[in-house]
């Protein structure tokens, strides 16, 4: 599986909620080379599950959207009468 690559503009952004966070919630502060490893590391280390827990997340919608559309079909049927 090869790495999960963000745009630019969105890995600048993360880098900088990261610096964010030490700085506000644990009174550290980081600089731009340790955000950007420790982002690559959750990146590495997180990414696949979150990766795999978003196709699961889709797998499910699409079968329940696609069990929607089997009884909309359904629906449309003409009745035959017997006479």
């Amino acid at each position: 599986m090869k790495p999960i690559k963000l745009p630019k503009e969105q890995r600048e952004a993360m880098l900088d909620h990261i610096q964010s966070y030490f700085e506000l919630e644990r009174g550290e502060s980081i600089g731009r080379l340790a955000a950007d490893s420790l982002l690559d590391f959750f990146m590495n280390e997180l990414g696949p599950a979150v990766y795999n827990q978003a196709l699961s997340d889709c797998r499910t919608l699409t079968a329940q959207r696609m069990q929607g559309l089997e009884e909309d079909i359904y629906a449309l049927e003409w009745r035959v009468s017997r006479k």
